[in-house]
């Protein structure tokens, strides 16, 4: 389909990509052969390369040229989500779906089966060409997201840490017993990644967490995503009913410091600190990401981001942001996964929305977020599930999962964003934040 750019307003006709006028579509790097029917999840970058998680596995794309990518290897070993982080010669993906056993040829099996398996797979991928599996994990509810945690001091140099997020637990689930509440570490050696292991499962909720507002998808029961930011020793949960932040200067054991909830939230997904780590955003995944909720029946104010102040170590609420750009009720849309677009003195980040496709965002001022830039595809031709599941700004482009159909290459060129183009980094897993220099104020 060609691109056209269009009114913020305007319903694109079905598949079609539009943009704002500042965005451009580079273009689309399709799946891995196999992964053509399953779903694509997260995106994690090293190098000259993006490691792309699909329900069915994994793909490799060579991006040392964004407008000439392309595909390099990948994996077809299937346990949703596949999310993924990289580091070194190690790749470790997320599975929350319960197999017959750990390995690539395994088929899904109940929960309820005692020997049934879920958790972390580790690969190494020292040869991008042939990604090599080398070690599971199993964690008690499995594995639904995985936060890289570097080691601190001269542990950084030995160890990474996982931070595994699950939920829904059953009293018929051997493997996760209600009320879980808790998040599983699983500690790395890196001279020995085999030995991988769980070291602790620090309880987030010793109390319980929310469980009775009005209009949660799910009582909380764990986390769903946690953002860590390591210099900082501070991470943000996105804990279904709950929003968290942790104190993580004991690798091993975070500590909640803080909590808060929101009367308009229905499950807290994910988070985004700002580059000084005095903000935060949490995106809602209203409707569990299956729901048309980016319509004016829903509103501005549900399943959207909601941008916080860190005062004193406490949570303060600013403001929300959510799209103008009106999808049908035939699109699945709600806030999904984003990062910052490094500028110094701003605070922009590029998020992905489903159905709704790419916004990119300022909220510098916190209480009055807005949308500055956007790509995205009119709705399925057949009317079912699509969209745009991470969007991450790197080295210059923007990287954008799509369910359906590969990985969408973006640029974008604003007086906003084009200071963004002189910082380089050598990888990027979005849950993981570091610094970029940023100017005294």
């Amino acid at each position: 389909m060609s691109t056209v750019s269009a009114q913020a307003n305007d319903i694109p006709p079905p598949g079609e990509v539009v943009t704002s006028p500042n965005v451009t579509h580079v273009g689309t790097l399709p799946k891995l052969p196999g992964l053509e029917a399953t779903t694509n999840s997260d995106i994690a970058f090293q190098g000259d390369y993006a490691y792309v998680g699909n329900y069915g596995g994994f793909s490799i794309y060579d991006i040392r040229n964004p407008t000439r990518a392309k595909l390099v290897s990948g994996v077809l070993c299937p346990g949703s989500q596949m999310d993924v982080s990289v580091h070194g010669d190690l790749l470790f993906t997320a599975v929350d779906n319960s197999r017959n056993d750990d390995s690539c040829n395994s088929v899904g099996q109940t929960a309820d089966i005692k020997e049934s398996w879920e958790g972390v797979r580790i690969f190494d991928i020292s040869d991008k060409k042939n990604p090599k599996y080398i070690k599971a994990v199993e964690t008690a509810c499995g594995s639904h997201t995985l936060t890289l945690v570097p080691g601190k001091g001269r542990d950084q140099r030995r160890n990474v840490y996982l931070y595994v997020s699950s939920y829904n637990p059953s009293a018929a689930f051997p493997d996760c017993q209600p009320p879980h509440d808790k998040i599983s570490v699983i500690k790395v050696p890196l001279r020995k990644p085999t030995d991988a292991a769980v070291v602790a499962t620090p309880v987030v909720f010793p109390d319980g967490g929310n469980e009775t507002q009005p209009g949660l998808l799910l009582p909380t029961s764990g986390c769903h995503d946690i953002t860590v930011y390591a210099e900082k020793d501070i991470a943000a949960g996105a804990c279904m009913g709950d929003g968290v932040l942790f104190d993580i200067s004991d690798r091993a054991n975070p500590v909640v410091t803080e909590r808060t909830t929101d009367p308009n939230f229905a499950f807290w997904h994910s988070a985004t600190f700002n580059n000084r780590g005095n903000k935060v955003i949490f995106t809602d995944e209203l409707g569990g990401g299956s729901l048309a909720t980016c319509n004016e029946a829903t509103g501005p104010t549900r399943g959207a981001d909601a941008v916080y102040e860190i005062v004193k170590g406490k949570l303060v609420f600013k403001g929300y942001f959510k799209i103008g750009r009106h999808q049908t009720d035939t699109e699945n849309c709600v806030a999904h996964n984003g990062s910052l677009i490094p500028v110094k003195g701003k605070d922009i980040m590029v998020q992905a929305w489903y159905q709704g496709g790419v916004s990119f965002v300022d909220f510098t001022d916190p209480a009055n977020p807005r949308e500055f830039g956007y790509f995205e595809r009119g709705p399925e031709p057949d009317g079912g599930r699509g969209g745009i599941w991470s969007a991450y700004y790197y080295n210059g482009y923007v990287y954008a999962s799509d369910f359906r159909r590969g990985l969408d290459v973006l640029r974008i060129d604003d007086r906003l964003t084009d200071p963004a183009k002189r910082v380089r980094m050598d990888r990027l897993n979005v849950q993981t934040q570091s610094s970029y220099p940023e100017r005294r104020h």
